[in-house]
């Protein structure tokens, strides 16, 4: 958020002077800078295009996807071997469907913005098969190698949730549901994410099992706790770091649009 001042509260020594180029701030004869524009719409596609590429770069790896996507990955080991069209994209997004009618069920007040929630979810699982088979006949290296990719993948996914929390348009039904749900019950944010996370691990271990033998697990590794234990965090640095250095503004008003 980006809070300015009013000429009134304006100090002597400041003075504020827009170019045609970045706004610069001088003070006491100092040039500073201003941040740098970054369109909420922009940050829109510039999220699904990283985080999508992050995911793929993860199960390239095999070291363990994240919880959230987990359970979308094992439906898709399972049912790919009868149905091939049933793509680790194809089922992100129909998991994702499953859950936005489950909302509404549940609130009994069906936004607009569910609607657009799975145009992104199609967007994002388009993109995530297409990375998936550019990479596929890529060597992915010994351990050193995989856990390289596991790492890059990573960074990449945590900037494209960082991208999505910078734009109004609808994000996956994954962050939807913990944010309607907030709303609905005035719950703390993390708190009902910190639940769903556990939740979608636990049906990611319990599909594991049942499709693959008790014991095996599928999807759900050593990577994919050290995600649950760092992402938050790494999260929330790449959010600070892009708030120092842009200003994040509408460039289309169609935020009110998404908002009913």
């Amino acid at each position: 958020m980006i809070f300015c001042r009013s000429d009134t509260d304006k100090p002597a020594d400041m003075h504020l002077r827009r170019t045609a180029g970045p706004v610069r701030f001088r003070r006491l004869g100092t040039d500073m800078k201003e941040k740098r524009v970054f369109y909420t719409e922009a940050a829109y596609f510039a999220g699904l295009v990283i985080l999508a590429l992050g995911t793929s770069l993860m199960e390239k790896a095999d070291l363990g996807l994240s919880m959230v996507v987990a359970p979308a990955y094992l439906l898709h080991l399972k049912f790919s071997k009868v149905l091939p069209f049933y793509t680790f994209g194809v089922s992100e997004y129909a998991l994702q469907a499953i859950l936005l009618v489950l909302l509404c069920i549940v609130l009994r007040r069906p936004k607009k913005s569910y609607l657009f929630s799975f145009v992104t979810a199609v967007l994002y699982g388009l993109i995530l098969d297409l990375f998936i088979s550019l990479l596929r006949d890529i060597p992915g290296g010994g351990p050193g190698g995989r856990l390289l990719v596991f790492f890059a993948g990573l960074l990449l996914g945590a900037t494209g949730v960082s991208m999505f929390f910078h734009t109004y348009i609808s994000p996956e039904a994954y962050e939807l549901v913990v944010k309607e749900i907030c709303e609905k019950y005035s719950l703390p944010v993390d708190r009902v994410k910190t639940a769903y996370d556990c939740s979608s691990c636990a049906a990611a271990i319990l599909l594991s099992f049942v499709f693959f033998g008790f014991g095996r697990f599928e999807g759900v590794k050593g990577g994919t706790i050290f995600e649950a234990l760092i992402n938050g965090w790494l999260i929330g640095r790449i959010s600070r770091w892009l708030e120092s250095r842009f200003e994040f503004r509408d460039a289309l008003a169609l935020r009110k649009h998404f908002e009913q």
